[in-house]
């Protein structure tokens, strides 16, 4: 019984040879595995500024090696010792170009990731646009698959060049029914390129607000005051007037109010001094002009235009209650009150 099973044969092959080959897959394996995690170990041990970028990049790609892609080329490789039947060889080898192809694929977008950390270090002083490295990681990442799969047909006998022809044709059929979709992956390509705004940047564009929590391929997204996510294309979003919030160093302030035409000359030049010594008041605003700037319908007009030397929302609004406050106190002391719009009714005696 056991010297039957000895001499059994499998695709023209003893067992022993099989239980030889899988041995020495096993131990192949074994060979590759414990020296990898004990080189990851020692490298995540050691801290030394100096080696900092270079270990780095040593356990980026050690940890993209994929275990299961090992163990699949050992059992391969063992397999090609034996003395198999053309078809399942020619197999063999097509597994083991496909293994290796995409090992080397894992490693080439482990490397690309790599490199747009480094580039978007801000440790390292770097202020990189996240946008666009998430585009070129996208664009990157794209050519590495798409030379893969060309390769692996090409090992495979099929003709590449007439298959490449028949990709560019039924490109162009492709690009013409998604060219929204194109339209939008060109728009955040120019967003990242011209950074009309930036991740966290406050915007409003048409009659929609928010914080910009992500700019995509295809859409930005943006955290509404009231608290609800906001998604728009970007093609639409650039064809709109962008007002970015963020980027202000401060804010311009037009105010008016007017007092009754019974004023005099006199309180109208202390309205104005003291509508300036109101402003001045406050180190966080810097004064443009004061005037009384006419005579209006309901009384006469002052107009007070001032900056807010800062583009906080808060900030900006108690300092202009704060120096509304001072210019109705200086009224109040003066014994003037603003002026209102008065009608007269005339009636006619019938």
């Amino acid at each position: 019984m056991a010297s039957g099973w000895y001499q059994a044969q499998l695709l023209g092959n003893p067992v022993q040879d099989w239980v030889f080959a899988a041995a020495l897959a096993l131990g192949g394996l074994a060979l590759v595995l414990v020296p990898l995690r004990l080189v990851i170990a020692i490298l995540d041990r050691r801290q030394h500024a100096d080696f900092q970028s270079a270990r780095d990049l040593v356990l980026t790609l050690l940890r993209a090696t994929r275990h299961w892609i090992l163990l699949l080329l050992a059992v391969v490789l063992a397999a090609g010792l034996l003395d198999l039947p053309p078809r399942p060889a020619a197999v063999l080898a097509q597994a083991q170009f496909i293994l290796v192809g995409v090992q080397l694929a894992i490693w080439a977008t482990a490397l690309i990731r790599f490199w747009l950390r480094i580039r978007s270090d801000p440790e390292q002083g770097r202020d990189a646009n996240q946008a666009l490295l998430g585009i070129i990681s996208w664009i990157l990442k794209t050519i590495v698959w798409t030379l893969l799969l060309l390769a692996v047909l090409g090992n495979m006998g099929v003709n590449i060049t007439a298959f490449v022809a028949s990709l560019g044709v039924g490109g162009v059929a492709v690009a013409l029914a998604l060219q929204n979709i194109l339209g939008d992956l060109f728009s955040s390509i120019a967003i990242a390129l011209d950074k009309p705004f930036a991740i966290g940047d406050f915007i409003i564009f048409g009659d929609a607000l928010g914080t910009v929590t992500r700019i995509g391929v295809k859409t930005t997204r943006l955290q509404s005051l009231t608290g609800e996510q906001l998604v728009i294309s970007n093609s639409e979003l650039l064809k709109q007037l962008i007002r970015n919030y963020s980027r202000m160093q401060e804010r311009r302030i037009v105010s008016t109010f007017r007092v009754p035409f019974g004023t005099t000359r006199e309180q109208v030049q202390r309205i104005v001094e003291g509508t300036r010594a109101a402003v001045q008041a406050d180190a966080r605003a810097r004064l443009d002009r004061v005037h009384f700037s006419t005579f209006a319908e309901s009384g006469l007009q002052f107009e007070l235009v001032y900056y807010v030397l800062s583009p906080d929302y808060t900030i900006y609004m108690d300092v202009q209650q704060g120096i509304n406050l001072r210019v109705m106190t200086l009224l109040e002391e003066m014994d003037v009150t603003f002026a209102v719009p008065v009608r007269r009714m005339v009636g006619v005696a019938t």
